[in-house]
This record gives C-alpha cells, structure tokens and sequence, in this order.
C-alpha cells in the first residue's frame, strides 16, 4: 500500500457509492474507456481505507492458479505459494483485476463464491477454504468497448457486482488533474484537454482508442521537461493512438490547429 496518497479527483458520488459496497461486504465493478481514472480511483481508496491493495492485469493466459497460488518446488521441498487473491482474502484487503474480460471465463468462475453472500475462497490444490473478512473487497474493472462475443462478462458473474460507470471528467475536471498531475499551468493544461476532446471528437478515423486523461498527463510531462510541444503530442497521442501513417498525420493536423506549427 502506497504511503503518499494517490491524487484523484472525484467525478460524482464514486467515492460514497464505493464505501458503501465495501462497508456492505459488497464486490465492485468499474467500467469505462481507457485511461479515465479507473485504477487510479481504486488505488485512491484503498489507500483512503487503509487497506492492502493486490493489482492484477488480467490477460488471456491468466489461469485460476495464477490468482490462488500454486505448489513449488525449492532446495527444502515443496511448498505453497498464495497468489493475489488468495493474499487480498488472507490480509483483508482490496484484489483488483484490471481489464478482467481479458481473463478466460473459467477463470473468473474462481470469483462467484467471493461475489456473493457465501464470500468464501476455496483453494482445491490444498482443500482449505478461506472465509473472507468484512474488510476484503473484490474489485473488477473492464472497458466497455472492448467487449465482444467472445470477450465479455458472463451475465451471472455480473450481476454478482456493484457497477460503476466511469467517462472522462468534464473540460473543467481534466485540466485541473492535467494540470496538477503535470505540474504544469492551467492554461497549458486546458489547451491539451481542449486537443483531447477534440481528438474524441473525430470521426472518419479508425481510432480504437480516443486520447485519454492519462496520455494527456504523458504529453504534459513532456513539455513540462522542454520537450516540444509537437514532439510531445507525436510521442504522446498521435503515436499511441494509431499504427496507420495518415491517420497519424490526421491526428497531427488537429494538435497544430490547437497550439500551432514548429
């Protein structure tokens, strides 16, 4: 658990509804596109609960063993070793699995007994069940427009969550997290949220991301350090955003209308 608490800035009632599911005994469910604050938020308020968080980026090789643990094997024997969620349930703390449709849907089937009121882990390799204590907390968080056919929450394991709804902030919000996490002005600050929701804007593109808060803080950062501010938006939006060399270029197009030409 970090000791410097993580700066976020509330949205709407976020931070209550979340005390609440925990207070509650209560697993939580954050969607939202990427970048807007999601881990951030969940890192906030662990922190603000002084709780042990256990982060997961989920993928699709994760595997039921790589969150309960697993026997191995040393110079003295072998010997069992917790995964994160076996921990998070032990210590009472927060596990979180980030992007957790990217996991294989057998594997989330490990959660159900500690999503509902039973709120217990069994771990199959050593028999043993855990029952987890009033102040564990199972966290999931996923980007709506990921989802697909084959990538996506079984409705049962869903509706066993709390669900929160994140977007990015309004213009306002952002540039004062722009410009607090930078270090920078806010006028500087609003100019790159202004190029951000304007790059959100456009269409005709074949963008599968749009610019995020978080690659708004990259770019100022950047010019915080004497990078160019073309430079930094290349490096930082435009790159990332797109392989396609047009689209690049497209991208370039609005970052010179907003702050001009080197």
């Amino acid at each position: 658990m970090p000791h410097e608490q993580p700066y976020y800035q509330q949205i709407a009632n976020e931070e209550e509804l979340f005390v609440q599911a925990w207070t509650h005994g209560l697993p939580a469910l954050i969607k939202g596109p990427t970048g807007c604050g999601k881990t951030r938020f969940v890192q906030y308020m662990a922190h603000k609960l002084g709780l042990p968080l256990y982060t997961v980026a989920c993928h699709d090789d994760l595997s039921a063993t790589d969150l309960v643990g697993r026997h191995l094997i040393g110079a003295d024997g072998t010997w069992w070793q917790d995964g994160p969620l076996t921990r998070a349930v032990r210590e009472g703390g927060i596990c979180y699995l980030d992007e957790v449709v990217e996991a294989r849907q057998d594997t989330t089937v490990v959660l159900h007994p500690l999503a509902d009121d039973r709120r217990e882990l069994f771990i199959e390799r050593t028999g043993e069940t855990l029952q987890a204590p009033d102040s564990f907390m199972l966290v999931v968080s996923y980007n709506p427009g990921y989802q697909n056919l084959l990538k996506g929450m079984k409705p049962s394991t869903r509706q066993r969550f709390v669900a929160m709804r994140f977007d990015y902030p309004s213009a306002e919000q952002e540039t004062q997290i722009v410009a607090t996490e930078a270090g920078i002005d806010e006028r500087l600050a609003g100019q790159l949220v202004r190029l951000g929701n304007a790059i959100r804007r456009l269409e005709n593109h074949d963008l599968e991301e749009v610019a995020s808060t978080r690659l708004l803080i990259f770019a100022a950062r950047l010019i915080k350090a004497g990078v160019p501010v073309q430079q930094a938006c290349m490096a930082c939006l435009a790159e990332p955003l797109s392989d396609d060399l047009q689209t690049v270029h497209a991208l370039m197009d609005v970052v010179n209308v907003h702050f001009g030409q080197d």
